[in-house]
């Protein structure tokens, strides 16, 4: 044992929180699967708390509805990933691919006259039937009431509201919040949760719920650790599906097609607002180190006297190679009707793996994250372990990364004014 780490730490309330990325999420269920692994057989869920977005929200739910056995719970969840295909996830076939298209054509050359314009390009019917048959949502409530977990949280946006929209479940105590453009709202979660916070834009339908229609929830979600902090987490464990931090190598300038743009799209929607909250609050762990705990003005929509602002530590785990360049590799597994459509958006040219990244739900794919985020997650087995258990990781935290990113910035930087020398 490290004899700097003291004898008998407090254990914290640990939230567990798992962004976005569609079949990138693939790599969130190796991370988990070596956390399984490193706890012992028998292990209750050891994250009071859970918060999840997007695919993450898909994992999230499966990890709480099985929170007596947290090894059984990854191994269903594992199950579903590694023999994965794109048409549990959505039609793909070639006559529905036709159909669609046909819409979309006939939609936009009337103007709206002979068809409504479609609410999606995918029906993604078969992902709603596939998680209706894995998921008793009745077990949320049930793991609560036995203590395996205090809250689970889903987020999605509001079409109207133009509100990111923490949905929990948990136990009493748990008060909602109401902040700019977001809120927490108690609930009884169920499968229209799910299906509305993977709602991506263009891609799957909007879902209604209650009186709103609403979309994926990486839209709007400009914090997204604050649920798993309102819900009473201590600190977090971040399982991210991009890394920043790893270097990219120089491509010469060229116009990006609609499929390369669109990745580009859905990477922005899926990572930045991760990114800009965890620079956030590493600055704010930052300012409690030097100041000690500090109240903020207001504690809620109404008049308060404010919440008292603690460290929050962090332990982020990101994939340690880019799983755009991944994706190449198994484009041809697709089906060859969804090949064709990638091939038209330009998604197969050089630049195009992001799209592909987000939409492969393929076995060969996901298999292959899935042994990624294993052995990521247990070259860091030690910082699993101390994390969990209380103890500080302060050097392979969010500070870290923070500062890989910021040294990659001024490599990026300092090559831009090279070559703006040279040019001169």
């Amino acid at each position: 044992m490290n004899p700097d780490r003291p004898s008998q730490p407090i254990l914290p309330k640990v939230g567990l929180m798992l962004p976005g990325g569609g079949a990138r999420a693939a790599y969130q269920v190796g991370v988990l699967r070596a956390l399984a692994d490193l706890l012992p057989a028998r292990a209750a869920n050891p994250f009071p708390v859970i918060t999840g977005t997007s695919a993450g929200a898909v994992n999230a739910t499966a990890i709480a509805v099985h929170a007596d056995r947290f090894r059984v719970a990854v191994g269903n969840l594992e199950r579903v990933w590694r023999n994965f295909q794109v048409g549990q996830v959505f039609r793909a076939d070639t006559l529905s691919m036709l159909r669609s298209g046909l819409h979309w054509l006939l939609a936009m050359a009337s103007g709206g006259w002979l068809l409504p314009p479609p609410r999606s390009l995918f029906d993604n019917a078969p992902l709603r039937e596939l998680l209706g048959n894995q998921f008793d949502f009745g077990g949320i409530r049930r793991a609560i009431t036995a203590g395996h977990l205090d809250a689970l949280s889903i987020s999605a946006a509001g079409y109207v509201s133009a509100r990111s929209v923490s949905f929990y479940e948990c136990r009493t105590g748990c008060e909602p919040w109401q902040r700019m453009r977001r809120a927490g709202e108690p609930t009884t979660l169920s499968l229209d949760h799910i299906m509305a916070s993977i709602a991506v834009p263009f891609l799957f339908p909007p879902v209604r719920l209650e009186d709103e229609f609403y979309g994926d929830g990486s839209m709007r979600e400009a914090n997204p650790f604050s649920s798993a902090i309102h819900l009473g987490a201590q600190r977090l464990l971040v399982i991210g599906t991009r890394n920043d931090t790893l270097p990219t190598s120089p491509a010469l300038p060229m116009c990006p097609s609609f499929g390369q743009i669109f990745g580009y799209m859905l990477d922005s929607l899926f990572t930045d607002g991760l990114y800009s909250d965890l620079e956030r609050l590493t600055q704010l762990n930052q300012l409690v180190d030097r100041s000690g705990p500090l109240t903020s003005p207001s504690g809620g929509a109404g008049p308060g006297t404010g919440v008292q602002l603690k460290r929050i530590d962090m332990l982020v785990l990101l994939p340690s190679r880019d799983l755009s360049e991944i994706a190449r590799y198994h484009v041809s597994s697709l089906p060859r009707a969804l090949r064709v459509l990638l091939r038209a958006m330009g998604a197969m040219n050089a630049g195009g793996g992001q799209l592909m990244s987000y939409l492969l739900f393929q076995q060969s794919y996901t298999r292959e994250l899935i042994a990624l985020g294993y052995m990521d997650a247990m070259k860091r087995s030690e910082d699993l372990v101390a994390f969990m258990g209380g103890y500080p990781v302060s050097s392979s935290g969010a500070t870290g990364i923070m500062r890989r990113l910021a040294a990659r910035r001024g490599v990026r930087e300092g090559l831009q004014q090279e070559k703006r020398a040279e040019a001169q």
